[in-house]
């Protein structure tokens, strides 16, 4: 037997439908009560949606920092290797 829970959802279709075709929120039950409108909730749903692509990309461009560290590090290293022979 199935106990009837009545909630509400937003769906968002997914921007990049390679993985996701579409993102299910689950409203908390006093967000009705607030007077908060279906744009509202809509556009902040859909602003999660975005924000979870950005994390991704902005992950891949936090790796150039250690690569060109490390590149200066070889470079000074091998100045220095350099400069000692001579």
């Amino acid at each position: 037997m199935v106990k009837g829970i009545s909630r509400q959802v937003i769906v968002v279709h997914s921007p990049d439908p390679k993985l996701f075709e579409q993102a299910i929120f689950i409203l908390k039950d006093d967000v009705v009560t607030q007077g908060i409108t279906d744009e509202l909730l809509l556009k902040e749903a859909q602003q999660a949606v975005r924000g979870s692509m950005r994390t991704e990309k902005k992950r891949k461009l936090s790796m150039y920092g250690p690569v060109w560290a490390a590149g200066g590090a070889a470079l000074t290293g091998l100045a220095w290797l350099i400069t000692s022979v001579l």
